[in-house]
C-alpha cells in the first residue's frame, strides 16, 4: 500500500452500476437496503453487511482496513470472490443467520485470510453476524460487526508462556522461593516451598507462615518484616521453619523490593534457604569458642607455673589464626627471659615440603602418625629418638634459630575424619609438657579443624547463594514485567473479594492507585445493578467454580463506568483473576443493537407511516368536502331552523374529531407539518390556564410552578399546547377520584451519560416541561408501553390508544426528549425537553382574530387539484369570497392554463399530491419558469418530503393542510397576495 490512503466507501457508491455489482446502481437497490447502509456508514464500529443470496459485500470505512488490500476491490461484489480462503468457514456462518433469522455471536474466533498481499495468516475476532430482514419478513441479508482481537489473544499467548517459563525455572530450584504483594501478603510460593513444608499446592494463603514458623521465632520473625515493609529496607533473618516431618529446621529468609518507576515498592520476592546443618556447625563453633576460653585460661595458669608470658600470648594469637580458616605455614620462636625458647607452629597436610625449612626432624616419619590421625605425638627428648640421626642441631639451620628437644603434635582433623593439618608445640630446651599443655595443644587443634570446616560451608553457601539470586533475580523481573504491563486489569483477592494485590494497570485504566484498593472490597467501586451479581460471583468461586466472561460495570475515577469482562480462579485460599476492558466493544455492540432496532423502528415507522399518509391524504380529502359543505350549509341556513342548524353543527363537531384523529395519526408517524417558532414556556402554560380549568374539571387541582428566566424553545405553538393537554386529559382520566396536576417548567440539562443511556438523546441544555398527577401510576410493564400508538388501558370506547403517541412523535419530531416516571399507587411525571433556542428569539406578533378577508381587484387564482370533489368546493368558496378562478386537475392541465392566458395570474393554489407523474412542487417549479415570482399557496392532507423536510415546511413555503374552514382559506389566499404585493413593491423601491 505505500502509506497510499484507504479509498472512502463514499467515493465508491456512486460509481457502481450493473456492470460492476449485482446489486447495480444505488437508486435500484431496495428500500430496506437503502436504510441499513445509510445506517452503518457513519457508524465508528466495523461493520459489513452480506446481503442477498450471493452475500455481496456493503461495508462502512471503519471496516476496510480490517480486510487489507480487499479493498476498494471488495465493496458490491459478492462475498467469495475476496474471502475465498476462508469461504468454507464463513459460509455456513452466513447461511446459518440467513436461514434460522438468529444471531451469531462469538469472541476471539480465529479466522484463516489472506489481507496482505496474498500472505495468509490466522486472525481473530470478536463478531456478531444478525439477520436484516425485508418488508414481507424474509431476511434479506446478514448485518456483520467485528472487532479484531487478535493483538490481545498473541499477548496473552505470550503471558501464558512466559509465566510457564517462570514456573518451571522456580519450581526447577533447590530453594524456597516467595513473592508478596506490597503490604506483606504473601501470595506465591515455589514447588520447593510447599515440598519443604508438607503443605499440599494451591491449599495456602498469605497467611501460612503463621503456623510454620517456631513459637520461640514467629514474634522476631514478624517484627523484622514489619520493619522491613514499613522502611523498604531488605529482609535479612534466621528462624526455625516447620519442615514436612514435624521438625522444625533453621532456616535464612531474604528479601528485596522491587520498585515502579515512581519509587513505589511494587512487589517483594524472597527465598528461604535450609542452613540447619550449617546452623548446628556454627553453634558448635561457639561452643568450641567458649571451650577454647576455658583453654586460654588454663594455658595462662601453665604459663604462670611456667613463666612463660610470652607463650600464653602467642598461643592465644595462634588461635586466632587458626579460628579465621587461614590455614598454612607459621613458625613462633620465642626467648624467655631465662633464654628458654619456646615454639607453636602449624602446617597444613599438603605442605610437608615445609619440613626441612624448620628446626624439625630430619626424617619426616617422625611426624607421620600426626597427620595419619593417629591422634597426639609426644617427646620428652627427641634428640635421643633413634630415628632422629645425630644428638645435635642440624648444620645451616637459620640464624635464631633452635633446635626442638621436647614437643607436642596434635593432629587438625575434620568431622569427616580427613586430617588437613597439624599443630606443634615445641621446648627448645629440656623442658617437659605436662598434660595442661596437652590440652591446650587439643584445643587449639579442634578450634582449627571447626574454623576450616565452616570457613568451607560458608563459600558453598555464598556460591549457592550467589547463582540462586542471579537466576530468581531474572525470573522475578520476567515475571515482574509481565504484571508491571499488562494491558489487562490483574488483580489478587481472598475469599471475602478483598483486594489483596492489584497491577499498575489499574491506575492506567481506571485512575486508582494500589493504595486505595488494597486491603479494600470493590464494592465501593461496582455499578450498584452489579454489585448482587458480582458477590454472586465471588461466592461461586469461593466454592471452586471458575469465571469466563463474567462482566461488570467498575466506576473510573471520574465518575464514568467501565465494563470489564473477567477470568477468574480459586487457588488455596486466594482468587486470582484479569480483567479485559470491554467498555469500546459493547458500545460498538450497544451501537449495532441501537442501529438494529432503529433500523426495525424505522421500517415500521416508515410502514405506518406510508399507510397513514395514504389514509390521511384520502380522509382529509373525504373530510374536505364534508366540513367545506357543512360550514356553506350552516352559513346559509335561516337562524329560524333551529333543528337543521343544530343538525350541521353536529355533523361538524363529528367532522372536526375525524380530522383530529387524522392529525394525531400523522403527528404518531412524525409526518404532520410544523411551523416551528421562538416560544416563551411560561407563556405558553399560562396561556392554557383557562382551558386546563375548563377541560379538567372541578374536581382537579391545578398548579402551575413557573420558572423566572427559563430559557426560549423553538416549536411548533399548537403542537406544544396539544401535547400538554393531551397529557393533562390522560392525567385526569388516571385520578378517577380528583386529584392534583403540576404543570411545571425548567432549564434542564442532558449530560453525555445520561444521553449515553438513552437513544436518540443529544447532550445539550434543554427547557423541560414537567406534566405530574397524583393518579393510581402504572407498573413498570404499562410505562414501557405507553408512547406505543393504540395502546390504552382504557375501557373500550372511552380512547384511541394515540395521545401519548401523538406526544411522543411532536416532541421527537421537534428535536426533544421524552421521559416517563410512574409507580402505582404514587402517580405519575412526563417529561418532555425542548432543545434551547440559542439565538436571539424575535418577539412573535399577536395573531389576528380569524376573518374571511375577500378578493380586491379581480384577482385570478389558479386551482390545481386532483379530487374532483375538494376542487368543486375550493373553486365555489373562492369565487364566493370574489375570486376570478381556473380550474385544473393535474399538473400539465394547470402548466397548459397558466400559458395560455392573456392577463396576468395572481396565485397558484395547488395541492401537493397530484396524479399524472407530477408533484404540487415540480408544478409550482415549472409554473414559476412561465411566470416568475408567481405566489404558491399548497395544499395537502399529507406532508410529503416534497416540500417538508424532517418535520418542517421549506423555506418559502406556504401551506394549508386539509381539512381547512371557509375562514382559514380566506385568510391564507389573502395574505399570500398581500406578501407578495408587498414583496414586489419593496423590490421596485
Amino acid at each position: 500500500m505505500s502509506g497510499a490512503p484507504i479509498q472512502s466507501v463514499a467515493e465508491i457508491i456512486p460509481t457502481l452500476d450493473t456492470a460492476n455489482s449485482p446489486l447495480g446502481a444505488v437508486k435500484s437497490w431496495p428500500a430496506e437496503l437503502r436504510t441499513v447502509v445509510d445506517l452503518l456508514l457513519p457508524a465508528k464500529a466495523e461493520i459489513v453487511l452480506f446481503w442477498g443470496p450471493e452475500y455481496v459485500a456493503l461495508y462502512n470505512d471503519a471496516y476496510a482496513p480490517t480486510i487489507g488490500d480487499k479493498h476498494p476491490g471488495a465493496f458490491g461484489r459478492p462475498a467469495i470472490e475476496n474471502w475465498r480462503e476462508l469461504w468454507d468457514d464463513l459460509e455456513p456462518l452466513l447461511a446459518g443467520v440467513r436461514r434460522t433469522g438468529e444471531t451469531f455471536h462469538a469472541r476471539d474466533r480465529p479466522f484463516y485470510i489472506e489481507r496482505h498481499g496474498g500472505q495468509g495468516e490466522t486472525v481473530y475476532f470478536d463478531v456478531s453476524y444478525s439477520p436484516v430482514r425485508q418488508a414481507d419478513g424474509h431476511v434479506g441479508g446478514v448485518l456483520c460487526i467485528v472487532s479484531e482481537t487478535t493483538a490481545r489473544v498473541r499477548a496473552l499467548e505470550r503471558a501464558a508462556h512466559s509465566e510457564a517459563q517462570f514456573q518451571a525455572i522456580a519450581d526447577s530450584v533447590d530453594q524456597m522461593i516467595w513473592a508478596t504483594t506490597p503490604d506483606g501478603y504473601h501470595d506465591y510460593y515455589n514447588k520447593r516451598w510447599y515440598e519443604f513444608t508438607g503443605v499440599p499446592e494451591g491449599s495456602t494463603d498469605g497467611e501460612a507462615w503463621n503456623g510454620m514458623f517456631h513459637p520461640d521465632d514467629r514474634g522476631r520473625a514478624w517484627a523484622t518484616w514489619q520493619l522491613c515493609l514499613e522502611t523498604g529496607a531488605p529482609y535479612h533473618i534466621e528462624y526455625r521453619l516447620r519442615h514436612r516431618s514435624g521438625q522444625y529446621r533453621w532456616v535464612l529468609g531474604r528479601a528485596q523490593p522491587v520498585r515502579d518507576d515512581a519509587g513505589r515498592i511494587a512487589r517483594w520476592y524472597g527465598t528461604c534457604t535450609d542452613i540447619h546443618d550449617l546452623k548446628l556447625a556454627r553453634d558448635a563453633l561457639q561452643d568450641e569458642r567458649e571451650a577454647l576460653e576455658i583453654l586460654n585460661a588454663v594455658a595462662t595458669r601453665v604459663a604462670a607455673e611456667y613463666d612463660l608470658d610470652k607463650l600464653v600470648q602467642t598461643v592465644v594469637d595462634a588461635g586466632v589464626e587458626l579460628s579465621g580458616a587461614e590455614f598454612g605455614a607459621f613458625f613462633y620462636n620465642v626467648l624467655d627471659a631465662e633464654g628458654e625458647s619456646y615454639m607453636l607452629y602449624a602446617l597444613s597436610g599438603a605442605d610437608r615440603a615445609h619440613f626441612d625449612k624448620f628446626p624439625m626432624p630430619r626424617n619426616t616419619a617422625v611426624f607421620a602418625p600426626t597427620f595419619e590421625g593417629q591422634g597426639m605425638v609426644r617427646s620428652a627428648d627427641i634428640t635421643k629418638d633413634p630415628r632422629y640421626g645425630r644428638n645435635a642441631p642440624r648444620s645451616g639451620m637459620p640464624e635464631g634459630h633452635l633446635p626442638v628437644r621436647s614437643y607436642l603434635a596434635a593432629p587438625v582433623t575434620l568431622r569427616s575424619g580427613e586430617v588437613v593439618g597439624g599443630l606443634f608445640f615445641g621446648h627448645a630446651t629440656t623442658g617437659v609438657f605436662d598434660e595442661r599443655a596437652e590440652r591446650l595443644l587439643e584445643g587449639l587443634a579442634a578450634q582449627a579443624a571447626i574454623g576450616i570446616e565452616t570457613s568451607r560451608l560458608v563459600q558453598r553457601l555464598q556460591s549457592l547463594n550467589e547463582g540462586l539470586e542471579s537466576e530468581v533475580a531474572a525470573r522475578t523481573a520476567e515475571r515482574d514485567q509481565i504484571w508491571q504491563t499488562s494491558q489487562d486489569l490483574l488483580l489478587v483477592a481472598d475469599l471475602e473479594g478483598v483486594f489483596r494485590s492489584v497491577s499498575p494497570a489499574w491506575e492506567r485504566l481506571l485512575g486508582w492507585r494500589a493504595d486505595e484498593l488494597v486491603n479494600r472490597t470493590g464494592d465501593w467501586l461496582v455499578h450498584p445493578e452489579d454489585l448482587a451479581p458480582t458477590r454472586d460471583e465471588i461466592a461461586r468461586l469461593g466454592g471452586g467454580e471458575t469465571s469466563d466472561g463474567f462482566e461488570n460495570r467498575f466506576r473510573h475515577r471520574d465518575g464514568s463506568y467501565r465494563t470489564l469482562s473477567w477470568t477468574a480462579t480459586r487457588s488455596g485460599d486466594l482468587l486470582y483473576a484479569a480483567a479485559r476492558d470491554v467498555t469500546a466493544e459493547r458500545q460498538r455492540q450497544q451501537e449495532l443493537a441501537d442501529t438494529q432496532e432503529r433500523l426495525r423502528q424505522a421500517q415500521k415507522m416508515e410502514t405506518v407511516g406510508q399507510l397513514t399518509g395514504g389514509v390521511a391524504h384520502d380522509f382529509n380529502n373525504l373530510l374536505q368536502v364534508v366540513t367545506g359543505n357543512l360550514e356553506t350549509l350552516q352559513r346559509n341556513l335561516d337562524p329560524e331552523q333551529t333543528r337543521l342548524r343544530r343538525a350541521a353543527d353536529n355533523a361538524m363537531t363529528g367532522a372536526r374529531r375525524a380530522a383530529t384523529l387524522t392529525q394525531r395519526l400523522l403527528a404518531f408517524a412524525r409526518r404532520q407539518p410544523l411551523n416551528p417558532r421562538p416560544l416563551d414556556p411560561d407563556k405558553v402554560v399560562q396561556g392554557m390556564s383557562e382551558l386546563l380549568h375548563r377541560t379538567l374539571g372541578e374536581t382537579i387541582a391545578v398548579e402551575t410552578v413557573l420558572s423566572p428566566g427559563v430559557w426560549r424553545i423553538e416549536a411548533d405553538a399548537n403542537g406544544l399546547e396539544n401535547a400538554i393537554l393531551n397529557l393533562a386529559v390522560n392525567a385526569r382520566d388516571a385520578m378517577l377520584g380528583g386529584g392534583k396536576l403540576t404543570i411545571e417548567t425548567a432549564n434542564a440539562h442532558i449530560d453525555v451519560g445520561y444521553a449515553r443511556r438513552n437513544v436518540e438523546v443529544t447532550p445539550g441544555q434543554y427547557v423541560m416541561f414537567s406534566v405530574s398527577d397524583t393518579g393510581q401510576g402504572m407498573p413498570p410493564e404499562v410505562a414501557e408501553k405507553a408512547f406505543e400508538p393504540f395502546f390504552t388501558t382504557k375501557e373500550v370506547g372511552r380512547g384511541t390508544g394515540l395521545g401519548l403517541s401523538m406526544v411522543y412523535g411532536f416532541v421527537k419530531q421537534s428535536g426533544g426528549h421524552v421521559k416517563i416516571y410512574s409507580e402505582v399507587g404514587q402517580g405519575t411525571t412526563v417529561r418532555l425537553y425542548f432543545p434551547r433556542l440559542v439565538r436571539e428569539a424575535e418577539v412573535p406578533e399577536e395573531e389576528p382574530a380569524p376573518f374571511a378577508p375577500e378578493a380586491e381587484n379581480c384577482e385570478t387564482i389558479l386551482v390545481c387539484e386532483d379530487d374532483d370533489d375538494v376542487r368543486a368546493y375550493s373553486v365555489e368558496t373562492l369565487r364566493e369570497l370574489g375570486y376570478r378562478v381556473l380550474e385544473a386537475h393535474d399538473g400539465p392541465s394547470a402548466l397548459r392554463l397558466l400559458e395560455r392566458q392573456e392577463g396576468r395570474v395572481d396565485l397558484l393554489f395547488t395541492d401537493v399530491v397530484l396524479p399524472s407523474g407530477m408533484t404540487g412542487a415540480e408544478v409550482a417549479r415549472a409554473a414559476r419558469e412561465i411566470q416568475p415570482n408567481l405566489p404558491i399557496l399548497f395544499t395537502t392532507g399529507y406532508a410529503r418530503n416534497a416540500i417538508v423536510h424532517q418535520g418542517r415546511l421549506d423555506p418559502g413555503v406556504e401551506l394549508i393542510t386539509k381539512p381547512f374552514s371557509y375562514a382559514e382559506l380566506a385568510a391564507r389566499i389573502r395574505d399570500s397576495l398581500d406578501a407578495a404585493r408587498a414583496g414586489q413593491t419593496q423590490e421596485k423601491i
